[in-house]
């Protein structure tokens, strides 16, 4: 018998308090009704997992909030809620959450053991075959996203299903529904295929209509979830029932609850008429200074020289060291202490009078490319600060000199590492080249997403990669660097970047989004897992490009084949063919088709798989630079890697890594 708020009132019938000596129905409903009940009478009721008298929290009947207030034991006051529907007690993402695996729910009232919540449900259902369905659910369809250990059970009500929150302390809380369909098997046959689709309410407030957990979009971190804003004043109530539309018999289905409350506004004092004066003059003052040094660095009053160009330079942060200091440090750029060559200038190692080891990249003050370099560089990387960014401690530009100050890094580049002696490539285990890989996706994830600036890198490479003491990855060089504008696609005139690494939508045609990065990376992944250069030249004087080379293999279905044979047999299959897979996604010829960075990270931990497209992509259409890679495959591996500044006959739009910067 179901008679849920319809508002009987008056005394509750004696055939219903006394039950259990007549069963005129096993299941009964007449809560949220306004009966004359005491607590303790109701505190009675409550242990047949059968009936459900429970007034519900939002009435205005005296006899309601007494039994509501009756749960809040020694007047605490709560800020917070958390619930695992139909689950156990567990943690995720610094939260604990409140083990909810009471089995009844036909018709049930249901208050849990530590006061602070309790359910409502009603309905009951019936499998095909005529037995009762179970009311808490366990995931078999083996879900993969960052809540997953929330979402691997769920408390499902045929028709009503209704959460309340006792005891909180008045103000406004952001709630958070998680839901997962783990209750309609994909395996399993129907004669006519279930829709589960309800309403939720929070507060009485509708905030989802005909909401369907299966058409609902994942959000960024691959959950489905409603989230809402709510006042609340001592009680919660969160309903979710079946309103008609959808299949009958599937209704409601929850994973997870999360309240928190959010904090209240700060309140700033009123300034006084006196800081106001003080407050515009000040503001002023920078107005002027600003303007300045805007003319200063040659933006009003036409175009600016080189020379104007350098000492406009001064002007940024971090100039804190002079030439004599480096040059003391560097023994005078002394040839022991060079490091490296960049894409502008070379890079010595130096030692400052405290101790410290600094990186020094010289460039040229006499080109107008590396004064560009110069201050493109400290522009962008001084405000940013990451643990797979490499730091700029400060810079100099005295006369024609030009030099940036960066912190040491003790393993040289991951191309010194990959192609350089054998001691250090020796140190590059399977689980070091992992570590490198997710470090240099989760830099770029910080470049794109999470820093003030959103940056877009534009020249992912070997080179461009340092590694620290413990070979941690840590990307360099922004030169090249340019400012993501959100939606808007950058077309660039100015092609910058290296060829072979760059995608080709901008080295064809100039457009330019984070997803560039993202072609570069893959390049770079399939380097450091196959340990070869991006071309590699042949005794036959012929240069084999490694993306051709990984196209060919992964059409034969042999694309672990990549997999560098020094390696051995010392490493994971499954986790090497899914990072080469990856990698071959990020290197689609399409950009759309592309993963973003942090969809890369979480398929590197593990938290995601990946979503294979429907068909293979050719990464290539040259036939001549696919033939010469079918053909390296009968051949042995090259001895030893190579510059890649090699013959020029080759196919050059995969690999070749020249420094470039086209004026178009």
């Amino acid at each position: 018998m179901q008679n849920r708020e319809n508002k009987l009132n008056g005394l509750l019938p004696g055939w219903l308090t006394k039950r259990k000596n007549v069963k005129p129905h096993r299941y009964v409903d007449v809560s949220e009704n306004l009966f004359k009940l005491t607590t303790s009478e109701f505190n009675a009721s409550s242990d047949d997992p059968d009936v459900n008298y429970f007034p519900g929290c939002s009435s205005n009947s005296p006899h309601t909030k007494d039994i509501c207030d009756d749960y809040c034991h020694n007047n605490l006051k709560y800020d917070e809620l958390f619930i695992n529907c139909g689950g156990k007690e567990v943690a995720s993402d610094n939260k604990h959450y409140s083990a909810d695996q009471n089995p009844n729910g036909s018709s049930t009232f249901y208050h849990s053991e530590t006061g602070g919540w309790g359910y409502s449900s009603m309905g009951l259902t019936k499998s095909l075959d005529n037995r009762p369905v179970s009311l808490i659910i366990k995931d078999t369809c083996n879900l993969s996203n960052t809540a997953a250990v929330l979402v691997e059970t769920a408390r499902v009500a045929p028709i009503s299903l209704k959460y309340y929150g006792f005891c909180f302390s008045n103000g406004t809380y952001t709630v958070q529904l998680y839901f997962a369909e783990i209750g309609l098997s994909k395996k399993q046959a129907y004669p006519i295929t279930p829709k589960r689709v309800f309403d939720i309410d929070i507060q009485g407030e509708n905030v989802r209509k005909n909401y369907n957990i299966e058409a609902e979009k994942e959000n960024a971190n691959g959950d489905k979830m409603v989230e809402h804003n709510t006042s609340i004043k001592s009680y919660l109530e969160i309903h979710l029932y079946w309103s008609g539309n959808g299949s009958a018999n599937y209704g409601p289905l929850i994973s997870a609850i999360s309240v928190t409350k959010v904090p209240p506004p700060k309140h700033h004092p009123k300034l006084s008429p006196a800081l106001k004066a003080v407050i515009a003059v000040s503001s002023l003052f920078f107005l002027a200074l600003l303007l300045l040094l805007l003319r200063k660095l040659g933006y009003l009053g036409g175009k600016r020289s080189s020379k104007e160009e350098l000492k406009a330079t001064e002007l940024f942060p971090g100039g804190v060291y002079t030439f004599r200091q480096i040059k003391d440090a560097t023994q005078n750029f002394n040839v022991v202490n060079k490091l490296g060559e960049g894409g502008f200038g070379p890079v010595y190692k130096g030692v400052l009078p405290d101790g410290t080891t600094i990186a020094v990249k010289q460039l040229s003050g006499k080109s107008k490319q590396g004064i560009r370099e110069f201050v493109n560089e400290i522009g962008t990387i001084s405000a940013l600060q990451h643990p797979n960014l490499v730091k700029l401690m400060g810079c100099c530009a005295e006369d024609n000199e030009l030099l940036l100050i960066y912190e040491y890094m003790e393993n040289n580049s991951l191309d010194h590492a990959l192609f350089g002696p054998e001691e250090i490539k020796s140190r590059l285990n399977w689980s070091t080249r992992v570590k490198i890989i997710l470090g240099i996706a989760k830099g770029l994830t910080y470049l794109h997403e999470v820093s003030k600036l959103k940056i877009i890198h534009r020249d992912i490479k070997p080179t461009n990669i340092l590694l620290d003491k413990e070979l941690n990855a840590k990307i360099t060089d922004f030169g090249y660097a340019k400012l993501n504008e959100g939606e808007h696609t950058h077309v660039i005139t100015r092609i910058a970047g290296t060829t072979g690494y760059m995608a080709p939508e901008y080295a064809m045609r100039g457009y330019l989004t984070p997803k560039a990065d993202v072609y570069s990376f893959g390049v770079v992944t399939l380097e450091i897992v196959s340990g070869r250069n991006s071309a590699s030249y042949r005794p036959s004087d012929q240069t084999v490009y490694l993306l051709d080379l990984a196209y060919v293999l992964q059409e034969q279905g042999n694309l672990m084949d990549l997999v560098d044979p020094k390696l051995g047999t010392d490493y994971s299959w499954t986790e090497a063919n899914s990072i080469l897979e990856l990698a071959m996604m990020c290197t689609n010829p399409s950009p759309t088709l592309r993963p973003t960075m942090p969809e890369v990270v979480k398929v590197i931990e593990g938290k995601t798989k990946i979503k294979t497209t429907s068909s293979t992509v050719r990464h290539s259409t040259d036939e001549i630079a696919l033939t010469k890679a079918m053909a390296a495959l009968s051949q042995p591996s090259p001895s030893e890697s190579y510059s890649t500044a090699g013959p020029s006959e080759a196919t050059p739009p995969l690999s070749n890594s020249n420094n470039i910067t086209n004026e178009i």
